[in-house]
């Protein structure tokens, strides 16, 4: 809850307009409704305007309009058009099937009004350092997140709520940090102790939990598309097990997260650190496994090695790079500045992969993905009827070896050949 209250702090008491931000309310706006038409797509783009960049969206254009002059809606083409009620005038055009309402116009006209200020993508926008506001009730906070959601409670007019009983406290944190109920025993020991104390101590002992390492890790697999089965056809089994216990062990020793990128993009091309097991990199490098994969006989190989390297590319882009690249598969990216150009060159970071060798000779159709692992070797547990078969089996073995050297050499060595 504190995260989400940071991040939508407000700038002006409740009485007052709240600053039109860009990112938060214009930008939705024209992408949903206006860059189809008046967006980087050259070949769909109406009337020359381009709604995703100030500099086309100010400029003047052939017709000697300009879609928006800042500081003057009334001035503003744009203004003139989503206010009009000519169905050959408005805009969005009817059959666009968009229709702007009442709070997005007056959105698009206070912006105006404001100058038309754009910004980047929120996602390359580098997060800033607030000043800790000022509250009226400082006694109520025990820290500085405290007082963000304590001033926006008050910007509110609200009055947070009562403080929550132990027992419930405890079941709340313990769940938020594990996912986990507190055990009987957690319960009572956490009644035991001193009241002044037991809080932090319970935080930082859920924090260096193994159950806490798990609950962090579990929302990171989902990111990289985990999965024990190959996902194709037969979907047969996909060991990447020794993967989620290298995540685990990750977070469980607070790995630094540039470590934690480095090791799973490149860890079997560069050199291990101090402390670190022997198999740490080729274990995380295991994340570029973890696509989908076939073992069907008979595919195009060449097919699925693009399919494959496509798939690496969309994950990366959306895990580390904050962006979704995936449309510049096909053409340029429509909204986003990314051609395929781009989205071909990120997938030669990948092209070395063996994909062929790793999955089986001819047709890829070979044994599931292995991964090395730092656990114990398993022994294999053998049936009472395997034991069986394996004994039957070593007397044909047996008999055939005779019979070969009595073949070669005329002598039986005493065993009697029967055919």
């Amino acid at each position: 809850m504190a995260a989400g209250l940071l991040c939508i702090w407000p700038h002006a008491a409740a009485s007052e307009p709240a600053v039109v931000s860009f990112n938060h309310d214009i930008r939705p706006i024209l992408s949903h409704n206006c860059i189809a038409c008046h967006g980087p797509d050259e070949h769909d783009r109406q009337a020359g305007l381009r709604l995703d960049i100030r500099e086309s969206a100010v400029a003047e254009l052939d017709s000697g309009l300009r879609a928006i002059v800042p500081g003057q809606p009334a001035a503003s083409e744009l203004v003139t058009r989503i206010r009009e009620t000519d169905p050959d005038l408005i805009m969005p055009p009817p059959e666009s099937n968009h229709l702007l309402t009442a709070d997005q116009k007056d959105l698009l006209v206070r912006w105006i009004a404001a100058g038309a200020p754009y910004q980047p993508h929120w996602a390359y926008v580098p997060p800033e350092r607030h000043p800790t506001p000022a509250v009226q009730n400082p006694d109520w906070a025990s820290n500085w997140i405290d007082r963000f959601i304590l001033a926006r409670l008050e910007s509110e007019g609200l009055q947070p709520a009562a403080a929550a009983d132990p027992v419930t406290l405890l079941r709340r944190v313990s769940f938020d940090l594990t996912g986990l109920p507190p055990t009987p025993t957690e319960v009572d020991a956490y009644l035991a102790a001193d009241p002044t104390r037991r809080y932090g101590e319970l935080v930082d002992r859920l924090l260096a939990s193994p159950r806490h390492a798990e609950r962090l890790a579990a929302w990171w697999l989902d990111l990289v598309r985990y999965a024990d089965t190959v996902g194709y056809h037969g979907d047969q089994d996909h060991n990447a097990s020794p993967y989620r216990d290298w995540v685990i062990a990750a977070f469980l020793a607070n790995m630094p997260f540039d470590r934690f990128t480095l090791l799973q993009l490149a860890g079997d091309l560069i050199e291990p650190q101090d402390g670190e097991h022997p198999d740490d990199r080729v274990l995380a490098a295991a994340y570029n496994r973890l696509l989908q994969t076939t073992h069907e006989g008979g595919l195009q190989v060449k097919e699925y090695r693009a399919i494959y390297q496509a798939d690496r590319i969309r994950n990366v882009s959306g895990v580390w790079l904050g962006a979704t690249v995936g449309c510049a598969q096909c053409h340029d990216h429509k909204y986003d500045p990314y051609t395929s150009r781009d989205f071909y060159a990120l997938g030669a970071f990948f092209a070395d992969i063996d994909d062929e060798k790793h999955m089986g000779r001819a047709g890829f159709g070979g044994a599931p993905n292995r991964t090395p692992t730092t656990r114990e070797p398993e022994q294999a547990v053998v049936s009472p009827f395997d034991r069986e078969q394996v004994a039957v089996l070593d007397a044909e073995i047996r008999l055939l070896r005779a019979a070969r050297v009595y073949l070669a050499t005329g002598a039986s060595g005493g065993l009697v050949i029967s055919i």
